[in-house]
């Protein structure tokens, strides 16, 4: 007797239609098989079938990169998603997770850098330049 998880691993679709269940369009199918994130089925008649699973692996390719990962990293991902080599799925992630701490500190430093320059600007003489404009120009100007 076949149970619902067995038909949907034998279930097969079109590209179109594992692009739909998936919502992702037909060409990041073809772009993720020419990554070899995703395999290419053999044509059977005029059609290539793919798997309904294909849509569980498209959807965690699409989580990954939404977390930043890289599409070289999601593929090291996918070669371990047996979760047997956790160290190596630690070292990815923290990996990921050392880029964002060090984006996260450049965004506080510009966010910082901006509310001084918006400050100054706020403060400065009106027959001086806009600290702003002058620190992009990287013109100098004297104090308020």
């Amino acid at each position: 007797m076949k149970t619902v998880s067995d038909a949907q691993n034998t279930a097969t679709l079109t590209i179109g239609r594992l692009a739909n269940a998936a919502d992702v369009g037909v060409e990041t199918i073809r772009y993720y098989q020419e990554r070899r994130l995703l395999p290419v089925p053999v044509a059977e008649g005029a059609y290539r079938r793919y798997s309904a699973d294909l849509v569980g692996r498209i959807r965690f390719i699409k989580r990954g990169q939404e977390l930043g990962l890289t599409l070289a990293e999601i593929a090291e991902l996918l070669r371990l998603e047996d979760g047997a080599d956790r160290a190596s799925i630690r070292r990815i992630a923290n990996a990921r997770l050392e880029q964002i701490h060090q984006k996260i500190a450049d965004l506080e430093r510009m966010r910082d850098v901006l509310t001084h320059l918006v400050d100054q600007c706020e403060r400065t003489k009106k027959h001086l330049p806009c600290p702003i404009i002058a620190t992009l120009a990287n013109i100098q100007t004297s104090a308020p």
